[in-house]
């Protein structure tokens, strides 16, 4: 029998805005609020290599909860990586500093789909021991779980690491249609079954992100990543999870990117909330989209568009205030607790 989401968190204004429903004041969390940017987070991940740090359950649990107890958000990001539920399974994988997730045998052939094996829940009991001891220490704050994208991880196994041009991911996509996928439809399975195994530990929304979405055409991602978006956000649709939606450079997708089965489409800082909620209309809630860049900027300048952005999300049916991509290392982390603090200050309905 499905589970549901902690009844602690249902009245949460974070959960709340992800269902367009009535909110004391408008929620905000930050992509990457968990991370580098953090003085404590750089002292307990010190000699632990990322993909070690991201399956100790204790270890997780103090690292998502540190900018919760500094900035006051109303949410928080499970510490993990999108790449984890792939080397949980056996991939050959590592995160490099510096460079990011590289991967040790390229998919590129059909006798490369052997790597990936369906995930189940005792690929993972380290995600869901963190999640239980998450949400035990949250309370009444809402804990997001996520997942990457099944497009976003297949350009990671097919260029065999980040790439700025995606071009061995896109030859393969337009040159073995059918490679491509049964690639996709693997990765939907693991990415999905990830957020399950968090949503039924006791996450109370999950974020799915398509970090390179944007690299493609409108037609391109409604033909060769849109359905295997949906079969991911479809595993936890029994639940009682809000299902919220991100990728960068994504506004010509965002209509469809809400039909793969979002609750919450994330916007970024590219296009503006009063034209993101004009091309989705009433169906969803909206999350974003203060540029990660301005949090360098002078504080009246900063403040200017934060309440831009907060006046901008009242015309939306929700609103989740965010960044629109992630937390940049050099942060000063005093401004993003200003921030938390400035967006319930303007947003009250009280």
């Amino acid at each position: 029998m499905p589970t549901t989401a902690p009844p602690a968190t249902r009245q949460s204004d974070l959960v709340r805005a992800a269902r367009r429903e009535s909110v004391t004041r408008t929620p905000v969390w930050f992509m990457r609020q968990a991370g580098r940017s953090l003085p404590e987070y750089r002292a307990v991940r010190k000699g632990i290599p990322m993909l070690e740090s991201c399956m100790r359950p204790e270890l997780v649990t103090e690292i998502t909860l540190q900018p919760v107890r500094r900035h006051g958000v109303d949410a928080a990001i499970f510490f993990s990586d999108i790449v984890v539920p792939l080397k949980a399974i056996g991939v050959d994988l590592d995160i490099v500093p510096g460079v990011g997730p590289v991967v040790a045998r390229p998919i590129r052939t059909r006798d490369d789909l052997d790597q990936l094996v369906p995930l189940t829940p005792e690929h993972v009991p380290f995600i869901s021991e963190a999640v239980r001891l998450l949400v035990a220490e949250l309370g009444e704050t809402p804990l997001i779980g996520f997942a990457g994208a099944p497009f976003t991880l297949a350009s990671y196994l097919v260029e065999g690491g980040p790439s700025k041009n995606h071009e061995k991911t896109k030859a393969l996509m337009h040159g073995d249609p059918e490679l491509w996928d049964a690639l996709c439809a693997r990765l939907a399975q693991i990415a999905g079954e990830f957020l399950r195994v968090q949503a039924e530990a006791g996450a109370s929304a999950v974020q799915l992100f398509d970090s390179w979405a944007g690299a493609l055409s409108r037609a391109d991602y409604a033909a060769r990543a849109m359905p295997h978006s949906a079969v991911a956000l479809g595993a936890v649709a029994d639940l009682d999870v809000p299902r919220i939606h991100f990728g960068v450079g994504t506004g010509e997708l965002l209509t469809l990117m809400g039909e793969a089965g979002a609750d919450v489409v994330g916007v970024d800082y590219r296009v503006s909330l009063t034209d993101a909620v004009d091309r989705l209309g009433p169906t969803y809630a909206v999350q974003g989209n203060l540029d990660p860049a301005l949090l360098f900027a002078p504080w009246d300048a900063l403040e200017r568009r934060v309440r831009e952005i907060v006046e901008e999300g009242r015309r939306a049916p929700g609103h989740i205030f965010n960044l629109g991509h992630g937390v940049l290392p050099d942060v000063d982390p005093d401004v993003l607790t200003r921030v938390t603090a400035l967006v319930h200050e303007c947003s009250s309905r009280r």
